[in-house]
């Protein structure tokens, strides 16, 4: 099969625009087609009005400001005919039976014979909406279940019917992978597929404990979120961000779906979601739900509310001893064991919750998934939990958790029982062979071990390290072997900030490269590729006016920095999320770079009060040609907001890579590091043409006009014309070209001298204490 050239979506509502808007991001055109307006002269004024919101929406749906021109809008009675061009046609309407029907009926008089055919639907069988479609049109016919929104949320559930043909999946499945970047989880055809199925009983049975227990919103949220493992958006701050309306609509179609599910009554909305409802309290959208923001700008609070009675409060602080404890604990897994296994009225809570959403899922194999490992992947993908429930079952201890469910009386799956009767450690296992890793999961039908299988260009860090140990680390990173004559350099220390652990661990890499490899990858599978550095062990130096420690410190990044430019193999930096500072100074001085889409990328030093000082400065300079357009962007501390927009902003070069699946992201670069190894020459030293005193007056004068219009405070006038001096040249009378050396100086010389100032030490600590940044 041939990759799509073009698409059509079916339905410009919220899923429909963005679904549209994703595969415009991977370059593919997309007709946009709805309802026809029955005002005005254009009849596709509501595609076109979704393209102009899905662009302006935050978080952005868009990779540029060039992705709309890639989507087309129309109508279902003008335009129908623009689908004979379409290589795939998605339906993304409401969620209602008769309204799909009436629409794929007339869809499939225009849609091209070869078209691939598939539904967005989140709830509704397949089988029923292909009743009445013809043969032909049956065995092109699936579901694609994007989550929202597409850009962000990795999962897509492919669901083939008995009649799609199987070579259609196989290369759906593949082409959402490498070229939409999503993790592809193959469902049965059963209510609400996967991840809704046992997302929605976790969120019904969060709602049921928070009554039982007497616990206020803000006290789950607290206990719900990235203390075990889940999104900050927790339970009740996700409701208002997905809509009640929406939650109590698939809960409850979810109930009349599942006759047979003995835990259904958990998907009805309980009592107090239906009486904000009844009040239009439906979340964000109607400027109210389970929180409320009162208030403007500095003097904005959020309040919220009394499930008891409905009168809304300034959220209050949650000051539960438990929490207090469990975040002083650095491991999940073991923090997990430590919420689970306390006594406390939060104890219990979580405990109850955690353990019936694993009994659930459990009992939900071989009915939604033949293999646990879709269920897990599922939930990591489409709901963001760091854990699936079986591999919670795993990081609680799978045999103490089972004891205990079985000591309070519950009745655990035969096939979990035969596990534990059999001595089986968990649900998976390391299974690594001759320095390769290996995973095994149990298969609850057959009652053993299974291999996983492999996934081609995926590679995942912590396995590779299992399996083959590590060449060296340090607390902040750790040199992996990755086969193939390529060797990665991993950071790993909090936030993947820069200290001198890391500049030891890339020195590390550098000599062990140049003695057992091919090429060098600096990569790593964290929340974040690099923050930038160390915050704290900059302002305490520079409190303790350790100056010449701290002058040492810049020389010995900027000098790794160096190295790694000119090194006499290929270097690839794959950074990923954030990349900032420092961590932007590592990937501008790299041979290529493998970027992930979503790459949010920039020298923000300025936030902080100070300027780049491991040749940031520099290396815009000579990438950009234009001292005014370095100034601007360092200045006014720019970050991409994707690898796209990183090339527009010269972040990037139109030649370095792009993943757009993340998981792919370190083989993607291994495999671009083994592509510039034979005959690899590292440049030579480059020139940098700076403008003089005619240049700087120029940054300076652009600085002082924002300063008098009220767009910079005083003390950022003082930090941009620091900047200004550097990127002109210092005081340097003409243009001319300067060594990198020259600039690296006078980089690290205004980073001194601003370290020195109260009010940069002032933005410092508040960076630390807030993480935003002081306008002072």
């Amino acid at each position: 099969m041939k990759n799509p050239r073009q698409v059509a979506v079916l339905g410009a509502g919220t899923m429909g625009s963005r679904i549209a808007a994703h595969f415009a991001n991977a370059g593919i055109p997309a007709l946009l087609l709805d309802l026809p307006s029955r005002e005005g002269a254009d009849r596709s004024a509501a595609a076109r009005k979704a393209i102009e919101t899905a662009a302006k929406s935050k978080p952005g749906a868009m990779f540029t400001s060039a992705v709309p021109s890639l989507i087309t809008p129309g109508n279902f009675d003008d335009d129908l005919d623009g689908l004979a061009s379409c290589d795939w046609v998605i339906e993304a309407v409401t969620e209602n039976l008769e309204i799909k029907r009436a629409l794929w009926a007339r869809v499939l008089d225009h849609a091209a014979p070869s078209a691939i055919l598939s539904t967005n639907t989140s709830g509704i069988p397949l089988a029923r909406i292909a009743e009445h479609f013809p043969a032909a049109a049956r065995s092109r016919f699936l579901g694609t279940h994007f989550f929202n929104p597409p850009r962000y949320l990795h999962l897509v559930e492919v669901i083939p019917t008995p009649e799609t043909a199987t070579d259609l999946t196989a290369f759906v499945s593949r082409f959402c992978d490498v070229r939409l970047g999503k993790g592809v989880v193959v469902c049965k055809d059963t209510p609400n597929f996967i991840a809704n199925r046992i997302g929605s009983f976790f969120g019904g049975t969060t709602a049921k404990y928070t009554l039982e227990d007497g616990f206020r919103v803000e006290e789950v949220d607290a206990l719900t979120g990235s203390l075990i493992g889940l999104p900050n958006s927790a339970s009740f701050r996700l409701l208002d961000i997905v809509g009640l309306d929406v939650w109590a609509f698939v809960g409850a179609n979810l109930h009349g779906l599942t006759p047979h599910d003995p835990w259904r009554e958990r998907f009805l909305p309980p009592p107090f979601l239906e009486e904000m409802m009844r009040r239009g309290w439906l979340g964000e959208k109607s400027g109210q739900g389970f929180y409320r923001r009162v208030g403007k700008g500095e003097a904005r609070t959020i309040e919220a509310i009394d499930l008891r009675t409905f009168e809304y409060k300034p959220a209050a602080k949650v000051a539960l001893p438990l929490l207090e404890e469990a975040r002083a604990i650095g491991d999940l897994p073991a923090r997990l064991r430590t919420l689970v296994s306390a006594g406390s009225p939060a104890g219990t809570f979580l405990w109850k919750l955690l353990s019936d959403h694993m009994l659930y899922a459990a009992e939900r194999v071989p009915e939604i998934s033949d293999r646990i490992v879709e269920i897990d992947r599922a939930m990591r993908w489409g709901y963001a939990h760091t854990y699936g429930p079986f591999e919670l079952w795993d990081a609680l201890g799978f045999e103490s958790t089972a004891r205990r469910m079985e000591a309070e009386g519950r009745t655990l799956p035969g096939s979990v029982t035969h596990m534990l009767s059999s001595g089986a450690p968990g649900f998976y296992r390391a299974a690594d062979a001759a320095g390769a890793p290996r995973t095994e999961y149990f298969d609850l039908g057959a009652a053993n071990y299974r291999e996983l299988d492999q996934r081609p260009g995926i590679t995942v860090l912590k396995d590779w390290k299992r399996a083959r140990g590590v060449a060296a680390s340090n607390p902040g990173g750790s040199l992996i072997d990755l086969g193939d004559g390529v060797l990665c350099v991993e950071f790993h220390s909090k936030l993947n900030s820069i200290g001198e652990d890391t500049v030891q661990i890339l020195h590390a890499g550098l000599d062990e490269t140049a003695r057992h490899h091919r090429a060098m990858i600096v990569a790593n599978q964290g929340g974040d590729f690099c923050v930038g550095a160390n915050l704290m062990l900059v302002l305490m130096a520079a409190q303790n006016q350790e100056w010449d420690e701290l002058d040492q410190a810049v020389r010995r990044f900027q000098n790794i920095c160096m190295e790694l430019k000119h090194a006499p193999f290929p270097v690839v930096s794959a950074p990923f999320a954030r990349t900032l500072g420092g961590g932007t100074e590592i990937t501008l001085h790299t041979a290529r770079v493998q970027a992930s889409a979503e790459l949010y990328m920039g020298l923000v030093e300025a936030g902080v009060g100070v300027v780049p000082a491991g040749g940031g400065c520099k290396e815009m300079l000579l990438r950009l040609g234009d001292a005014r357009q370095a100034f601007e962007l360092i200045g006014m501390a720019k970050v991409s907001t994707s690898a796209e927009n990183a090339k527009e902003l010269g972040l990037l070069r139109k030649h370095d890579a792009v993943s757009m699946n993340q998981e792919r992201l370190i083989d993607d670069a291994k495999q671009l590091a083994l592509s510039l190894a034979p005959g690899y020459q590292a440049p030579g030293p480059q020139p940098v043409a700076v403008g003089g005193g005619a240049a700087f007056a120029l940054m300076k004068l652009g600085a002082w006009l924002m300063h008098e219009g009220g767009y910079i405070t005083g003390y950022d006038l003082v930090v941009a014309e620091k900047l200004a001096f550097v990127l002109s040249g210092g005081r340097l009378t003409a243009p001319q070209t300067v060594s990198e050396q020259y600039l690296l100086d006078l980089e690290r010389e205004a980073f001194l001298s601003l370290c020195g100032d109260a009010r940069t030490q002032a933005r410092m600590q508040h960076m630390l204490k807030t993480g935003k940044p002081l306008r002072n």
